[in-house]
């Protein structure tokens, strides 16, 4: 058999391969070995071709099994689990092992010594002029000889990547006829690396090549890690006629001793300095004219300079395939002007808040300048607190430079409905007042210029088109559930604005906004200067406008949690509040209510919810406390409740918010003092996987994740104790609004309630809807 597979190109060195040889090798592969052919310095390597993948495939009778998933399933996501797995656990045929070794060791004597190699995707539908497939299918670079085979089948798994099936789709191409060559490629010892362009890709000017690059591997600049830095050629004389050199705060290497890449943060003479010499650019635009020559086609070039070696025999091509954007649009004849072209990328962070919105921007670096602002601009600031909601309000969608997507610019953006991108490092740095940008918030990317045309934005409340109808005729018209659908609401001055959406009640009131924006000092600072009863009232207020405009329906007031920098914040917050190292898990929610310096703070608090109870006559008004740590706290704040006269009885309701794990733990001890619990599902990840939910690093690594098997299980956990008590089960963490699937979850877990962002009611009611239905499917079947 190994002779035969052999003779059937089951292997092929690069040498050996050529562009018209996709079908065989794929993409990527066919593209190296012609590179190759031209004299192109390419690091050696080959390709386990698409005839081993076929020959896999029937190895395992895999075939039949791949396609009728694909026809079956409907949901990509779904077909794509089934698939992968299917693939993992399938053995590679020994003879095939035994060749690719061989060749494996054949590499490793070219190269002199042993070697780290890249296992790459090479799907033989992608690198073509019509679609590049870029980042749909996976690459595993510095891989160790013991780990070639596991990651040979993850590369045969991706080419059924949801993302990968999808983008098919789109583009009329049929899953189950597109195979999978693997290139097994020489690592480049990279001390920079990035992409290149043989045209504009800002406005798609052919006679610039233009050149990104940072220090490290190249995902760094692919993966928008980074700002690279710039440097624009120009293709007549090969002189440098422009330079843009950024601050680099970080690369990624390998770390021989985790035997992994990992992010290493720079600071200093490095992040500031030219991760590319002048020489060794020219050098690079030297390459890409000869591989456009070859190809006839602007290129996207891929490149990495090894830091083993000398110029100019450290300039490597690790990947070129003809650039597809511009080239499409040119062939359609479509104009390439700014209003409809500028692609020209100036900040990347991360999208909190989808939507896309052009404009102005406004640098803000300090609240005291918000006078300044303009309604309509594009709010660009280095992260937000409470006293930020006014300018957001008006603003057409937000950049700040740190937070993650459980960041106060995070959570409010997606409530105000406005586009808004967190934790790009530098925004305030790179964007300038006046500068007409794009924000691409769904993909977290910010492009000069205007570069789509332009829609009116839809208000929720119209996008509905049923204003005018009453509400039970509304909730008619949108499927009934069993499992209560809440939302989440800060501003009372927005309820308006939702009133036609088809929620069941409040389930996460914050009246955090109305102390900052309505109130503005601090309760304690009231006191001393003899106006309580003015915290007290204008409470009331925002909590009436939102509980009169929905009654009866219950709204579930949560008590203040600020911390400490937060409450500094208000006016006179300075004389009673302490500087922590880490507010985050410092001194807040019942922690708080329970201290002798701020009990008679939050027993204004009661106040405003007994006077919106009994003097407004607003009985659908409950109460939440926050960040609860134990029983005793938790009862001691309790009895401060009802020494201000608010006990619970059967028409009001105490819940607690489950956010730190020992609520999870001790559930049934709170399930005999409370009549409710709501998941905090951003602070029950974030102390159950001890991660910092703001964190970028470790958010882009993947260590913050709501959808952890830790914290799913100890929402199950959870909702079983509670129910075994008979005590009522909600959400309104962010997780159910960003992740479906574990709104999912919790519903077949039996969660009482769900409280969602604004944005995602519809579609949520729709989805509990399916699969409350599911559930009793199955269960009559």
């Amino acid at each position: 058999m190994v002779a035969q597979l052999v003779k059937e190109e089951g292997i092929l060195s690069f040498s050996n391969i050529r562009k018209e040889m996709i079908d065989l090798v794929g993409g990527k592969g066919a593209n190296l070995g012609e590179l190759l052919s031209q004299g192109i310095r390419v690091p050696p390597g080959f390709v386990l071709t698409s005839k081993a993948y076929r020959y896999f495939l029937d190895y395992n009778n895999l075939r039949e099994k791949i396609i009728s998933i694909l026809k079956e399933e409907k949901d990509s996501a779904t077909a794509s689990s089934r698939i992968k797995q299917l693939i993992l656990s399938a053995e590679i045929p020994p003879d095939l092992e035994e060749i690719t070794l061989n060749a494996y060791e054949e590499l490793v004597k070219q190269v002199g010594k042993e070697i780290l190699v890249a296992v790459r995707s090479s799907a033989t539908a992608e690198d073509i002029e019509s679609a590049s497939f870029a980042g749909q299918q996976d690459t595993y670079l510095n891989v160790e000889r013991s780990q070639l085979f596991e990651k040979i089948k993850l590369v045969w798994a991706s080419l059924f990547n949801e993302r990968a099936i999808e983008y098919r789709k789109s583009k009329g191409i049929d899953s189950s006829k597109v195979e999978m060559a693997v290139v097994i490629q020489k690592m480049v010892n990279s001390r920079s690396s990035g992409v290149m362009f043989t045209l504009n890709p800002a406005n798609g000017d052919r006679n610039f090549i233009v050149i990104e690059s940072s220090w490290g591997l190249g995902e760094a600049v692919v993966g928008g890690m980074v700002t690279p830095d710039e440097v624009v050629i120009s293709k007549h004389d090969l002189k440098i006629v422009d330079r843009r050199i950024s601050k680099k705060n970080l690369k990624i290497i390998y770390d021989p001793h985790l035997k992994a890449n990992r992010e290493v943060e720079i600071q200093g003479k490095e992040s500031e300095s030219p991760s590319i010499t002048d020489e060794e650019a020219i050098e690079l635009a030297k390459l890409a004219l000869k591989i456009e020559k070859h190809y006839e086609v602007p290129m996207d070039i891929e490149w990495a300079i090894d830091g083993d070696l000398t110029f100019p025999d450290n300039v490597f091509i690790v990947q070129a395939r003809p650039e597809t954007f511009w080239v499409s649009k040119q062939s359609r004849q479509e104009p390439v002007t700014a209003t409809t072209g500028e692609r020209k990328v100036i900040v990347k962070g991360l999208a909190a808040s989808p939507g896309i919105a052009m404009g102005k921007a406004r640098v803000l670096l300090d609240i005291k300048d918000a006078k300044e602002f303009k309604k309509g601009e594009i709010l660009v600031t280095r992260m937000t607190d409470p006293d930020w909601v006014p300018v957001m309000k008006v603003a057409s969608a937000i950049i700040t430079d740190e937070g993650g997507i459980t960041s106060h610019a995070a959570i409010v953006s997606r409530e105000l409905g406005i586009p808004a991108i967190v934790g790009t490092k530098d925004a305030t740095k790179l964007l300038r007042t006046g500068q007409e940008i794009t924000v691409d918030a769904t993909r977290g990317v910010v492009y000069e210029g205007r570069i789509i045309a332009e829609e009116p934005r839809h208000e929720v409340q119209q996008s509905t088109g049923l204003t005018g109808l009453s509400r039970d005729v509304l909730l008619s018209l949108y499927p009934v559930t069993g499992t209560k659908i809440y939302m989440n609401l800060g501003q009372p001055d927005m309820i308006e604005k939702y009133l036609d959406l088809p929620f069941d009640g409040i389930g996460l009131m914050r009246i955090e906004f109305i102390v900052s924006e309505w109130i503005k000092y601090h309760p304690l600072y009231l006191i001393k200067i003899g106006k309580p009863e003015e915290f007290v009232n204008k409470l009331a207020e925002g909590i009436a406008k939102v509980a009169s405009a929905i009654y009866p329906r219950p709204v579930v007031v949560r008590f203040s949690d600020f911390k400490t920098n937060e409450y500094r914040n208000l006016i006179g917050g300075e004389e009673f509040e302490p500087e922590e190292r880490n507010p985050m898990i410092g001194w807040r929610g019942v922690s708080r209510y329970i201290s002798p310096q701020y009990e008679p703070a939050f027993r204004l608090e009661v106040r405003a919810v007994r006077k919106a109870r009994e003097e407004m006559g607003l009985k659908n008004v409950w109460v939440m406390f926050p960040f609860v740590r134990t029983t005793w706290e938790l009862k001691r704040a309790l009895s401060i409740m009802g020494e201000e006269g608010l006990r619970r009885t059967g028409e009001f309701k105490a819940w607690i918010m489950a956010e730190v794990p020992s609520v999870v733990m001790m559930a049934d001890q709170f399930a005999k003092i409370v009549d409710g619990f709501s998941i905090g599902s951003n602070d029950l990840a974030q102390l159950t996987l001890g991660v910092d939910r703001d964190s970028e690093i470790l958010g882009r690594m993947g260590y913050y994740d709501e959808r952890d098997p830790a914290v799913l299980r100890s929402m199950r956990r959870l909702i079983r104790i509670a129910h075994r008590y008979g005590r009522t089960v909600s959400i309104c963490g962010q997780a159910p609004s960003v992740y479906p699937e574990v709104a999912e979850f919790l519903v077949k877990e039996g969660i009482d309630s769900i409280s969602i962002n604004p944005d995602t009611v519809i579609y949520t009611r729709r989805l509990v809807a399916s699969v409350e239905q599911k559930l009793l499917l199955n269960k009559a079947r």
